[in-house]
């Protein structure tokens, strides 16, 4: 009877579709992990999570076997055994496997039984659900691998433990949201209490698309105690080392290092980072360029840019119009000195006034409006996307969830663009993180410590400086007001007399909630952006662009 285990835990980065780099990383952790018996990758590893539609191409899913039998032939060498994730196509079915390949062979395989289907996850469209799993056996033991879904709900789990397991193996595509990792442990504790098995928890890191993943894997003895912790974001490769009781033979693993969790909003900051990092690079872009108005979403998308990119990797531009204030073009280049990025000047007066001799024939009689308005954020976008075009740099927007909850936000304008970092962040958690990085330099950031923009930036009352002595205010309630209502609307699918009977003003109620649902056109028309709270636009709350109801 084995007495002792080691099992390393590989916490990676994989690219969707990258098969070779996704393989090729996986090895080189096996060779970083000399002296285990196993090597656990997380969920999909060899072709990346989420695949999306793309795992539909039987191309790719001969391409993964492909990549799966090179990697089970590395095994042949004697070292340590690998539990790595990919599709298995099977009877006519595609399934969420994952394989153990020990000896030179795929040792066993075990197939995803609970499939999301809800906010981000739409993997009932692609896959089809495994029956309940038994163990895998593996050098004298039987472990118990319920992939991701499967530990959300006690029958997999259940079944595992009646059948023989003795470990539990939990490999991971948990994308980040605040306040996840807290309901993550909790989950874990319950599968433990239920089964009286030791759980390992193994997430991936990286950005992908609009999800960014934050690993944070960990081990928990059967008497529901933290072993092991792995630290956020970070690719790392963690030996686990394990001993079977003599009496009961139940396993358990050894105390190991516990790393620290980022706090919030430290957790927020790093999941922007990280997501536009990856988002950059893997599409190839040198680098971003953004419009710097001197205002707080511009000068927190800037500094995150920085932070991931490093300031040679990004360029500002400050675009000022004839309403744009002195204090503005000052913090916008101290904002850019603070931060060692580029910034250039460019003024859209000229444009502008052609834009009004222009459609002066067709203007005739009509007052000026919101329409001219927009005819400045649109110069801006259409200025920022030549720079773009002719110098390759992503445009990165930098509206933040407040504006374009209730649309005031510059379709072909200021929502112009490649990604935003801001996307899913209320105003008002804007305000916190400007703070708390002008105080705090990321652990992964890669810009400047110390304060990287002026106080004035936090201070000032917010303005698109569109006319003349124009705030925020002038338009909209208070932004801690206004993203209390949006949180009960949009976070928690509130009703407006619930809001009302909280004692906010019902006409107040009634005005956001229309603002919010009839500015869903603009919002299916936005860039990506990386999910921070429990509903983004897009992936998990997709409304109709039509849509009559209203609660007030």
């Amino acid at each position: 009877m084995t007495m002792t285990l080691s099992i390393a835990l590989a916490q990676l980065n994989a690219v969707v579709g990258g098969l070779d780099a996704n393989a090729d990383a996986i090895l080189a952790a096996r060779a970083g992990a000399a002296g285990a018996d196993l090597l656990v990758t997380p969920e999909l590893s060899v072709i990346g999570y989420p695949p999306e539609d793309l795992v539909l191409k039987p191309a790719l899913v001969e391409a993964a076997m492909a990549r799966i039998e090179r990697l089970a032939a590395a095994t042949a060498d004697g070292g340590p055994a690998l539990l790595v994730g990919a599709p298995l196509a099977e009877a006519g079915r595609l399934h969420n496997a994952m394989f153990l390949l020990d000896g030179g062979r795929i040792a066993g395989i075990t197939r995803k039984h609970d499939l999301p289907n809800y906010g981000t996850f739409d993997e009932k469209r692609v896959f089809s659900p495994g029956p309940l799993p038994g163990p895998l056996a593996f050098r004298g033991t039987r472990l118990g691998v319920p992939v991701c879904e499967d530990v959300w709900t006690p029958d997999v789990t259940e079944c595992l433990a009646e059948t023989g397991a003795e470990i539990l193996i939990v490999p991971n595509g948990s994308p980040f949201e605040t306040g996840k990792d807290d309901r993550r442990l909790s989950l874990a504790v319950a599968r433990v209490s239920e089964t009286g098995l030791p759980l390992v928890y193994l997430n991936r890191v990286g950005g992908q698309d609009e999800l960014v993943f934050d690993g944070a894997s960990f081990v928990l003895n059967a008497d529901r105690k933290l072993a092991v912790q792995l630290p956020d974001w970070d690719e790392v490769v963690q030996m686990t080392h394990w001993t079977r009781s003599a009496i009961g033979h139940h396993w358990t693993c050894a105390p190991g290092t516990i790393a620290p969790r980022d706090e919030d909003p430290a957790d927020i900051y790093h999941a922007m980072l990280v997501a536009l990092r990856d988002y950059v690079n893997r599409n190839g872009f040198p680098g971003v360029v953004l419009g710097l108005s001197g205002g707080i979403d511009s000068a927190l998308s800037a500094a995150v840019a920085v932070d991931a990119l490093g300031a040679d990797r990004v360029w500002c531009v400050m675009m000022p119009s004839p309403y744009t204030s002195r204090d503005s073009l000052e913090d916008a280049a101290e904002c850019a000195r603070l931060l060692g990025c580029r910034l250039d000047t460019m003024g859209i007066g000229p444009a502008m006034a052609a834009f009004d001799t222009m459609l002066a024939p067709l203007f005739a009689g009509k007052a000026v409006d919101t329409t001219e308005e927009n005819i400045q954020s649109r110069i801006r976008g259409l200025s920022l996307m030549a720079l773009s075009n002719k110098f390759g740099p992503m445009l990165l927007t930098t509206g933040n969830k407040s504006e374009m909850s209730v649309g005031y936000a510059t379709i072909y304008g200021d929502m112009a663009g490649g990604y935003s970092v801001l996307k899913d962040l209320y105003k008002t958690t804007v305000f916190k993180l400007c703070e708390w990085r002008n105080h705090h330099h990321p652990r992964l950031g890669v810009g400047p410590k110390g304060p990287v923009m002026p106080q004035r930036v936090i201070d000032k009352p917010p303005t698109a400086e569109l006319r003349d002595n124009q705030k925020d205010a002038d338009s909209l309630p208070p932004y801690d007001l206004l993203d209390r209502i949006l949180i009960g609307l949009v976070e928690h699918e509130r009703s407006a007399a619930e809001l009302i009977a909280e004692g906010i003003d019902p006409a107040i109620v009634a005005r956001i909630e229309r603002l919010l649902y009839i500015a869903e056109y603009k919002r299916r028309q936005a860039p990506p952006g990386v999910k921070i709270g429990h509903r983004n636009f897009g992936r998990d709350r997709r409304y109709p662009i039509s849509n009559a109801f209203r609660t007030a």
